[in-house]
């Protein structure tokens, strides 16, 4: 089994993000990993752009997909920012999450997220808690 159908098959449990949502997981790799999601109707606010919640819980997953993927301990999110740069223009959203530092007992990542025209949507910064089994 690859890291990839490893990462799909733990995190299909994480029905939020997989099924209410719609993210996919894209690549995984060593504190790294990419995710997409298709926007609909139940993405968007009332004026008909995504809700900025839609942003942050791709970022969330994200992060989690990164940090928790062949771990001896679970990652948790304890702090994170999220900067909107742009409005989304086209119909699927990427988020790619990236470590900056990764000690012993905490992490933090930088997450962006684009759409599939190359618009930068938005950036986000996490610190995680390792949590050792």
């Amino acid at each position: 089994m690859t890291d990839l159908e490893k990462a799909r098959e733990f995190f299909k449990g994480d029905l939020y993000a997989t099924d209410t949502t719609g993210i996919v997981i894209e690549e995984v790799g060593e504190h790294y990993a990419k995710c997409s999601l298709r926007l609909d109707r139940r993405h968007m606010n009332a004026i008909g752009h995504p809700m900025g919640g839609v942003m942050y819980t791709l970022a969330d997953f994200t992060f989690a997909v990164s940090t928790n993927l062949d771990s001896e301990c679970v990652t948790v999110t304890t702090v994170s920012q999220i900067c909107y740069l742009s409005a989304v223009k086209g119909d699927t959203l990427f988020c790619e999450s990236r470590v900056l530092k990764d000690g012993k007992t905490t992490c933090f990542y930088e997450m962006t997220v684009t759409d599939n025209l190359g618009t930068k949507v938005a950036v986000i910064t996490t610190t995680g808690a390792h949590l050792y089994k």
